[in-house]
Parts: structure tokens; sequence; C-alpha cells
């Protein structure tokens, strides 16, 4: 996943960029479904880097988005959620496009080179990119505050990819190209839901994982069979990224998102490049430097001067008041 922003009318930085007042307090309860959302999300990348070579980029998401809407449409009959696909096939099939299809194809393309912890701080950099798209879009300069979180942003990002790049084979370019331009993705989905069409939260991810399947369809059927038939492990992997990351990851967002607020959404942008580090270092023993960490600071630092983030807030603080 990826994107920890997922279409809610309106969701966090996508509405204004800005931190907004939370629901309630955070519980015990709440704070448990945080911390594993945010490594289910933070697992995404793993799962990738494992199941890819197998696979290959476009059948991996494809496969991946259509377990996904499979998984969520047995949810919606047994809700009794409505899709809404004759009023809003066109709301999703830009949402399929932007917070879906193209971002996980090019998240899917980059692991097949860079490590999951790169790869899960260059998610990270979604609400940078949001930023930079809304003040062209509103043709409007950012504040003082937000340029110093973008700068922080791209010395964090310049400082995890020249490294990097010293370690990394020829041509893999490309693939740090790719995962920001999968972050840029998101941030360019979150400008255009500040003024997509009202509908059921739950609909938004349902309509937009179809939309998804339908767009890919295409690619998958031009790709290349995989080379030998994937073992059980490569397919428990893809199933954990279509059920549990594109499908169960949303229900227990939505929920935190009818309890916080938007504050909860946010601090899973702070959580989920401390997992994917975490997952990659226990479980493909991907190199932990100082790079990594200070990149990592320095991302998730700029992110917060960018989105007005406070931690005071989401931990049941007394929010300041907006101007």
């Amino acid at each position: 996943m990826d994107n920890p922003f997922a279409p809610l009318p309106p969701i966090p930085y996508r509405s204004s960029l800005s931190f907004h007042r939370h629901r309630t307090a955070m519980t015990a309860a709440n704070l448990a479904r945080l911390l594993l959302l945010s490594a289910i999300w933070g697992a995404s990348f793993m799962l990738m880097r494992i199941s890819v070579p197998a696979f290959g980029p476009a059948l991996l998401i494809f496969t991946r988005v259509a377990l996904a809407a499979l998984f969520l449409s047995a949810v919606a009959l047994y809700l009794h959620k409505a899709l809404q696909a004759k009023r809003l096939w066109k709301h999703y099939l830009v949402l399929g496009l932007l917070n879906s299809g193209l971002p996980f194809l090019l998240f899917a393309y980059a692991a097949q080179t860079l490590s999951a912890s790169l790869l899960s701080v260059l998610n990270a950099c979604a609400p940078l990119w949001a930023s930079l798209i809304g003040a062209v879009w509103l043709r409007a300069l950012p504040a003082a505050k937000a340029w110093g979180g973008l700068l922080l942003g791209v010395l964090g990002v310049s400082l995890l990819v020249g490294v990097e790049s010293l370690r990394l084979p020829a041509g893999s370019g490309l693939a740090l190209a790719a995962g920001l331009g999968a972050a840029f993705s998101y941030g360019l989905a979150s400008i255009y839901t500040k003024n997509a069409p009202a509908a059921e939260p739950f609909a938004h991810a349902h309509g937009s994982m179809w939309a998804a399947m339908l767009l890919l369809t295409p690619l998958a059927l031009l790709a290349p069979s995989p080379p030998a038939i994937p073992g059980p492990a490569i397919w428990l992997a893809v199933l954990a990224l279509g059920v549990v990351c594109s499908g169960v990851a949303y229900l227990l967002y939505f929920r935190l998102v009818l309890e916080l607020g938007a504050a909860s959404a946010l601090t899973v942008t702070f959580l989920i490049p401390v997992f994917g580090i975490v997952w990659g270092a226990l479980f493909l023993q991907e190199h932990i430097g100082w790079h990594t960490l200070a990149g990592t600071l320095c991302v998730l630092s700029g992110t917060a001067l960018v989105t007005g983030f406070s931690w005071r807030s989401v931990c049941g603080g007394a929010p300041k008041a907006q101007p």
C-alpha cells in the first residue's frame, strides 16, 4: 500500500494539507489498530520484494488489486454497501489510476531493484509532493514553514538516494524514479480527491480497486508468463498483498478515521517507514545504515512541517485552533 491516504471525503492532508482537529483521544484499542495498520502497510514493500521476481510488476499488481476487489466485494455484500458505479464510475477510474494502479505498478517495478526500507521512505514523500502540486495547482506559494519541510524532505531523499546509488546495480536510476513517481501519483490523487464527488468512504476503496483491475487488465494480458509456477510462499505473499494490505488494511483505516478523524491517517504516514525498515531488516536481511536513519528522519520531519502534524494532538493534547 503504499498509500495511507485511501480516498475518504475529505481525508488528512488531501483536504487542506494541514493537521485537523481529531475527534477523540487515542485509546489503547485505537493505538493497537494504528500499530497493526502501520505494520501491515509497512510489510507491503517487503511482500512486493518477495513476489515481484516470480510474477513481474504488471501481473503481480493486477493479481493484487483483483484480490482486493473480490475481498471488498464480499465485505460490501455482508455489510449491504452499494458501489454506486453508475454515478461514480468516472471518479473510480481516476482514483483507480492515481491512487492504486499506477503507484502500485511503479512501486512493484522499483521493488525489483530497491530495498523495502528505501521504498517505504519514498512512499512517505507523498505529502511533500502534494504540497508542491497544490502550490502549482492553486498558484499560491507555500508558507515559510512548508518550504522548510520541503527542503528537509529533498535533503532526506537526496541522502538516501545518493548513498544507496553507490551500492545499487547499473540502471537503478529508473527504479528510484519509479519510486518517487509512485509517491507523486499519491500526491496528485490527494489533490484530486479534494474536490472529488461525495461518496461513502468504503465505496471509494471498493470502486477504485475494480477500476484499477480494469485499467491493469491490458498490461496483465501482455505481460510474459512467470518463468516457473510460483511456490506456496510466493502465493502467500501475493494473497497477503491483496487481501491484507489492500483489503483488511482499508477496513482498519476507516475505523481509525471514524473514531480519531484525520489525525490517524497522518500518524500512519510516520509509522509506515519504521515498520518498512524493520521488516526489511528482519526478513530480507537488509542493511540499516546511518544514511537510512538520517534520511528517514529528514523526510518525516519535512512531512511534519508541511502537514502541520502534531503528536501532542494525536495523543490527546489540546489541538491548536485552526486559522
